[in-house]
């Protein structure tokens, strides 16, 4: 098989173009040389992949026939990532600029979300601005308060 067509058929991209497309741009290893798209992958080769900044290594165990559900990789290839380098992914995705820089462009629907959240007030005893009588309980209670310093 196709080594596009085996990254694509074990999970490891969403589409077959985008595994061609990281192959390349050398994204994509076997032993120590860059692969081209049309290279065949066989039972016992480790893959080595740049993805998400971290180099994911895998080892083909079988050669499966065609695209196969999420359940069933772990019978197809073996997951031999050093665990740093998922530390490292973890680190990156709590920070929080990694999927974008604070200050740059619009909201995200997540960042329009979170904003919502945080400005909905549960028990419902939102006040405007527009509203007379805070204004009034406002310049009331500073009066109230330069009356006692006197």
């Amino acid at each position: 098989m196709r080594i596009d067509k085996f990254l694509w058929s074990v999970r490891i991209y969403k589409t077959r173009s985008i595994a061609a497309e990281e192959i390349k741009k050398n994204r994509v290893f076997i032993g120590e040389s860059a692969v081209k798209s049309s290279r065949e992958v066989r039972e016992g080769d480790v893959i080595r992949i740049r993805k998400n900044q971290i180099e994911i290594r895998i080892k083909v165990l079988q050669i499966p026939k065609s695209r196969l559900g999420a359940r069933l990789v772990p019978e197809y290839v073996r997951d031999m990532t050093e665990q740093s380098q998922y530390d490292i992914l973890k680190m990156r995705r709590l920070q929080q600029n990694y999927y974008r820089a604070k200050g740059e462009g619009r909201p995200t629907k997540k960042d329009r979300r979170d904003i919502h959240e945080f400005m909905d007030d549960d028990e419902g005893d939102t006040f405007t601005f527009n509203n007379e009588s805070y204004w009034e309980d406002f310049f009331n209670t500073d009066d109230a308060h330069q009356e006692e310093d006197e």
